[in-house]
């Protein structure tokens, strides 16, 4: 594991030696309020390793600078599998803006490959089953334990090698570009930050049946749990799941005070205290429900949309690939309902096999 600025360098001159590399991220997100990047295992082209590939961890814990890490890989092709997450991770823990990747998950679709997860993949093209059970480590871990090490080697070892076959496969089927443009898609909307509305957070999944008071006394709950969990350094799940959250909701609002023994005096204090305000609450204050927003599809937008789903249909059959790969039913829709959205949901690529304009923003009921 690289700690110190000397195996660094090391490190920083075999990547300016190499036209691509390969990465990938693990952070710790099922064990802290705000994840961090905890590991960034890296793979390199060399000469001297009998595989041809020399891998290392790098430790964004330690205090080494990492800057100049960033400036190597900033502009050097960087394979990945399952990009967006790593994309993000690179950014918020080294400020890397990757302006090339290849990632061997969408090559694997565009060749319509079924089973495209890593360890699927390593066992079609290599024979090898990778170690499993590390998935829900904790990564911030130190030492980290060799069994936790090894699996993220594993995670990177294998995507060099793994790229140039799909690359050859591309070649054959002339899906090259294809893969292009969809890696560049994804590296423009990693760069993008996701925002919501602060006002929303609090709508779990389930919480659409609640109405009134008991909404109120669910939204103080979420608003306490997020106080306590940053309090901890521990993921808003470990204070309570949010089946619970919306069972103690439902039991404050009809007059019952839920039973949660295994809270500290201060814990079940203030969450009783956070519910406790929102039944005081005037009725002014409570959430408002959510409403439909749109009108319902016109007959025309209707048979737009069937329109393109039965092209993009025939166009997977034709080519082995999964249609929803080519565009989700919920693309098909908006762009029925406004062609001009085209080219922001789609890559080239695809508008093509439906059908649609690659350059303008023809509508799909003339195209």
């Amino acid at each position: 594991m690289i700690t110190d600025a000397a195996q660094l360098a090391s490190l920083i001159e075999q990547i300016e030696s190499a036209d691509r590399v390969a990465a990938d991220t693990e952070a710790d997100s099922l064990h802290s309020y705000r994840e961090k990047l905890c590991l960034l295992q890296i793979s390199v082209p060399t000469a001297v390793d009998a595989c041809g590939y020399s891998d290392c961890i790098v430790d964004p814990l330690t205090n080494v600078d990492l800057e100049p890490l960033r400036r190597a890989l900033e502009n050097k092709e960087i394979v990945l599998h399952g990009a967006d997450y790593d994309l993000r991770m690179l950014r918020r823990g080294l400020n890397l803006v990757a302006t090339r990747i290849f990632d061997t998950m969408i090559a694997a679709r565009l060749l319509g490959i079924r089973e495209f997860s890593l360890a699927a993949l390593v066992k079609r093209y290599f024979d090898l089953t990778l170690l499993k059970g590390s998935q829900k480590a904790n990564w911030a871990r130190r030492p980290l334990p060799a069994r936790m090490a090894e699996y993220a080697i594993n995670d990177v070892h294998y995507l060099l090698a793994l790229a140039e076959k799909l690359e050859a496969e591309l070649d054959r089927c002339e899906r090259r570009d294809w893969l292009r443009q969809s890696c560049q898609r994804a590296v423009e909307q990693a760069a993008v930050a996701r925002t919501r509305n602060q006002d929303e957070l609090w709508r779990i999944r389930g919480s659409g049946v609640l109405r009134g008071r008991a909404a109120a006394v669910l939204r103080a709950l979420w608003q306490w749990r997020e106080i306590e969990a940053e309090r901890a350094d521990r993921p808003p799940f470990h204070v309570l799941r949010n089946e619970d959250l919306l069972k103690a909701a439902v039991k404050f609002a009809s007059g019952t005070v839920p039973d949660h023994g295994h809270f500290s005096f201060r814990r079940r204090q203030a969450f009783r205290e956070a519910a406790q305000a929102a039944l005081r609450a005037p009725e002014s204050e409570w959430p408002v429900s959510r409403r439909r927003s749109g009108t319902r599809p016109t007959k025309e937008t209707v048979e737009r949309a069937e329109e393109l789903r039965q092209r993009r249909n025939k166009s997977a059959e034709e080519l082995g690939l999964e249609p929803s790969f080519i565009a989700p039913r919920s693309t098909l829709e908006a762009i029925a309902a406004e062609g001009t959205r085209a080219p922001a949901l789609l890559v080239p690529w695809q508008r093509e096999l439906l059908g649609l304009s690659v350059l303008g923003n023809k509508d799909p009921a003339t195209a």
